[in-house]
C-alpha cells in the first residue's frame, strides 16, 4: 500500500497530479511550495503546508513524494527537485491516471507521470521523472529518456527515441523511427520527419532549426 503523499509545488501541474491521486483515493498530506502567498491556502481540501523545509516533519520511510513542478519554463528546476529528494532517500512512485491506456509490458521509470487520456503502447520504455501529458500518444517500441516531457496532445510514432531532458511540444507529431536528441525542444504543432540533434530547437511543418528561440 502506498504511503501518504506530499506534492512538491502547488501550481498548475501540481494540481493536475493531485487530481490524479484523488481520483484513486490516495492520501495527500499537502503541497509544499516556496511561494509564501500560497501558504495556509488549500485546493479541494489539500493544504499548502509551507516550503520544502516542512519535509523534516515527514520522513522518507513513511511518506512518498510527487514532483508537481511543471516542465515548461523550468525543466532544470523540475529535474533538480527530483534528484535532490531522491538522493535524500525519498521515493517517487510512478503515477498512471485511471483514464490512461498503458500496454502491459511498458516499463515505467521512477517518478514518471502518465496523465489523463494518454496512450502508451507495447514495448515502450519510459525513463525517470518523465511526463506523458494529457492526451499524448506514445506508440510501440519507443524510448523516452529521463526527465523528458511529451506535452498534451503530442503524437510520438513507433520506434522513436526521445533523449534525456527533451521536450516534445503540444500537438507536435514525431514520425516513426526518429531520434530526438537530449536537451532538445520540439515546438508546439511541429511535424518532425528528420532526426533532431542534441540541444536543438525545431519548429514548423516540417520541423526545422532556427525558426524560434526557446
Amino acid at each position: 500500500m502506498a504511503h501518504p503523499f506530499l506534492i512538491l509545488g502547488a501550481g498548475g501541474h501540481a494540481r493536475v497530479v493531485a487530481d490524479l491521486l484523488l481520483c484513486q483515493n490516495w492520501q495527500i498530506v499537502g503541497f509544499l511550495d516556496p511561494d509564501t502567498s500560497l501558504w495556509e491556502t488549500d485546493w479541494r481540501g489539500v493544504p499548502v503546508l509551507g516550503g520544502d523545509e516542512k519535509l523534516t516533519r515527514y520522513p522518507a520511510h513513511t511518506h512518498d513524494l510527487v514532483n508537481g513542478v511543471g516542465s515548461i519554463g523550468c525543466p532544470e528546476l523540475r529535474r533538480a527537485v527530483f534528484e535532490r529528494y531522491r538522493e535524500a532517500g525519498y521515493n517517487f512512485p510512478y503515477l498512471v491516471h485511471t483514464s490512461a491506456t498503458i500496454a502491459i509490458d511498458v516499463n515505467l521509470g521512477v517518478g514518471s507521470q502518465i496523465m489523463a487520456g494518454s496512450v502508451v503502447q507495447t514495448g515502450t520504455v519510459i525513463g525517470q521523472n518523465v511526463i506523458i501529458n494529457t492526451g499524448a500518444c506514445v506508440d510501440h517500441d519507443c524510448c523516452i529518456g529521463d526527465h523528458a516531457h511529451i506535452a498534451p496532445g503530442a503524437i510520438v510514432c513507433g520506434g522513436v527515441r526521445v533523449g534525456e531532458n527533451a521536450h516534445v511540444g503540444t500537438g507536435a507529431t514525431v514520425i516513426q523511427g526518429i531520434k530526438i536528441g537530449r536537451n532538445s525542444f520540439v515546438a508546439a504543432g511541429a511535424v518532425v520527419i528528420r532526426d533532431v540533434p542534441d540541444d536543438a530547437i525545431v519548429a514548423g511543418v516540417p520541423a526545422k532549426e532556427g525558426l524560434i528561440q526557446r
